[in-house]
């Protein structure tokens, strides 16, 4: 196995790669010695009214990125909540990957994860309408559920330190399936 490292990271439907769990994802892959590759979108408003384009928009979007990975590279994907729709992509290709609130009740989504071959981490949080908890924990022994949090992340009507946990918490989670799991010594 060769001791190249790759991240592709794929946002999600807003704030781009200048959001926190984006920039978390970030330095958990750099700090490993990952050359760190970041999808930079702004999804058309027709991807809401249109969801049969999704898929065919994340892979345009997607594709070309992974194309450009170096191929001997142990290379891991992580994508946030739209950035799920890759999952499909990931599976094709064997890839490792973290899920950060993905779309779990979009059955294309949950399809994909199922059926991929590589092993994945999902996280997200109970107030998320997109997170289902049982049916990550049936996809995956590698689940982060984080009580209370939304799909922002954010813990609704608490302190603005208790959405700052689940940041750490998220990081945590990465970190860990990164050490353990992708690149395991």
């Amino acid at each position: 196995m060769s001791d190249k490292r790759a991240a592709v990271l794929i946002p999600g439907a807003w704030g781009g790669q200048a959001t926190p769990w984006m920039t978390y994802a970030n330095a958990a892959a750099s700090e490993r010695g990952a050359e760190v590759h970041q999808i930079q979108w702004e999804p058309p408003q027709s991807l809401y009214t249109q969801p049969d384009t999704v898929l065919g928009w994340v892979r345009e979007h997607v594709e070309p990125v992974m194309d450009g990975v170096d191929p001997v590279a142990s290379t891991v994907v992580v994508g946030k909540s739209l950035g799920s729709n890759a999952a499909a992509i990931a599976a094709e290709r064997r890839l490792p990957a973290i899920w950060l609130t993905p779309l779990l009740t979009v059955d294309r989504v949950a399809e994909a994860l199922r059926g991929g071959k590589a092993p994945f981490l999902l996280v997200g949080g109970t107030a998320d309408p997109s997170w289902d908890g049982k049916l990550a924990r049936e996809l995956t022994p590698h689940v982060c559920e984080i009580e209370g949090a939304d799909h922002g992340f954010f813990r609704p009507g608490e302190p603005l330190a208790r959405s700052a946990e689940v940041l750490a918490l998220m990081g945590t989670a990465m970190e860990t399936f990164l050490d353990e799991v992708v690149w395991a010594s």
